[in-house]
């Protein structure tokens, strides 16, 4: 009786279940067969699983493809690219090192040579005379051009006369940028300018500072840029000849026919001490970067090199008559030039010239009475072998010094009418300028009434750009 009532049960729970399943296949509760949306659902997914799977086949195709490698072999590889890495930069750094040191050295080398007054750039030999058109005529003053100055950025120049003005040039068109027009004489109190002849000037390396003196014994200060005056300096008993400032610094020297030499600080407005030594008056005065200047001494015959820290001087004699313009080559050797028509090639190591070449400009007058030309200017472009002399035979001479300055050899001369008073390297020895009148800058011995007052600007072109360095 049991297993009957067991086996009832069994069956009943069985009916119960196949009754539910059908229910539940026939109706999902919204409507729609559960059959058909179960057979859906097996045909999206099934589509699903073949999309993933094919990802999953191509990932596994490229794994088997590429090379398979342990941790250990990654960190090995990443260790030599990052090794590599740094050997290619250390090689980049050194060459960069390598050719920043051969440039600091060789500027070095070379400022030293330039110190020790050594350094000696070859360049004359590859100057071209320029042809007579390339030469430009400024044409300003009214009276004799007796000074100029190139500004160290090369963009302008200053020029001064004996009509008491000067007059500010822009370089490469020739135009005249400013004028400080000079007074008459007796003015001096109330006219804000030179009113006597200017006979110097000079600019400040860093082009802060233009100095001009006059005949009045007055060393006037200006700011190149506005041409605005800035101070007066007075303390000279005579015409002032010569100026310069020491290279590097605001440190200015006067030379006067007084026979003094006076030095001054510009930036303080102030007088400094007075030299002596000369015998006659200085006609001119340069100096570079040492604590020194040199002086040509006019007719006693001399030139000085004046060691101000020392407090002593070097002279030097050569010349047989007034030696009227003096220029430094470098820190050990100068050129000058005098009324005996000759110029002279000096070394600090020797009291008398180590080359002269006389009658530079060659001599005039009758047969058997002929005099040279005088010697009224020279420039140096310093650190080189080029040198230039002006005078009134109608030619500016360039000259080409010998290997240790001995000798001079005559390289071109430039046609120029007139007494050529002042005459300018630029920096860069790209041009030359000349400062042209119809009389002499000193005095009026002669005049040249077909001459031209202003400036030449004169090209220096060359065959070659490298340059020859000796010791």
């Amino acid at each position: 009786m049991s297993s009957f009532f067991i086996k009832k049960r069994v069956i009943s729970a069985a009916v119960n279940k196949g009754d539910l399943k059908r229910k539940s296949n026939a109706d999902d509760g919204k409507g729609r067969p559960k059959k058909f949306n179960k057979r859906a659902d097996e045909e999206i997914s099934s589509d699903s699983e073949n999309e993933s799977a094919e990802p999953s086949r191509k990932q596994q195709d490229n794994e088997d493809d590429e090379i398979e490698e342990t941790p250990q072999e990654k960190k090995l590889r990443l260790a030599k690219l990052y090794l590599d890495q740094l050997r290619d930069e250390e090689d980049k750094k050194a060459e960069e090192e390598s050719f920043e040191a051969d440039l600091i050295a060789g500027r070095l080398q070379d400022d030293l040579l330039e110190q020790k007054g050594k350094l000696q750039r070859l360049i004359a030999k590859d100057l071209i005379a320029p042809d007579p058109e390339e030469v430009r005529l400024l044409r300003g003053h009214k009276l004799s051009v007796t000074c100029l100055v190139i500004t160290p950025d090369e963009k302008y120049i200053f020029s001064a006369s004996k009509d008491c003005s000067i007059i500010k040039w822009e370089a490469e068109s020739g135009k005249k940028v400013h004028k400080i027009a000079g007074g008459r004489k007796g003015t001096e109190e109330r006219h804000v300018g030179h009113t006597a002849h200017v006979l110097c000037m000079a600019i400040s390396s860093d082009g802060k500072y233009l100095a001009s003196g006059d005949m009045n014994k007055l060393v006037m200060i200006w700011d190149p840029v506005t041409c605005k005056h800035l101070y007066k300096f007075v303390g000279h008993r005579g015409p002032v000849s010569g100026l310069a400032f020491r290279r590097g610094t605001h440190t200015l020297y006067s030379a006067s026919h007084d026979r003094s030499i006076k030095v001054w600080s510009v930036d303080e407005n102030a007088y400094v001490e007075t030299l002596f030594g000369h015998q006659d008056m200085i006609t001119g005065l340069d100096c570079l970067s040492r604590e020194r200047c040199v002086t040509a001494g006019g007719r006693d015959r001399t030139v000085r090199v004046w060691k101000i820290a020392e407090e002593s001087q070097l002279v030097f004699h050569g010349h047989e008559g007034s030696i009227d313009c003096v220029q430094l080559i470098n820190e050990e050797h100068m050129v000058t030039g005098g009324d005996d028509g000759s110029i002279s090639i000096w070394t600090v190591n020797k009291k008398k010239p180590v080359s002269t070449v006389k009658k530079a400009h060659g001599s005039h007058g009758n047969t058997g009475l002929e005099q040279p030309y005088w010697v009224s200017s020279v420039a140096a472009l310093h650190n080189s072998d080029t040198v230039a002399s002006g005078s009134h035979n109608s030619a500016v001479q360039l000259w080409k010094c010998g290997q240790g300055f001995r000798g001079l050899e005559p390289l071109f001369s430039i046609p120029v009418t007139g007494f050529v008073n002042s005459l300018k390297f630029s920096n860069s020895g790209k041009f030359l300028v000349a400062g042209v009148g119809q009389e002499h800058r000193l005095g009026r011995w002669w005049r040249i009434k077909e001459a031209k007052n202003g400036l030449y600007i004169i090209p220096l072109k060359r065959q070659a750009k490298e340059q020859e360095v000796v010791q």
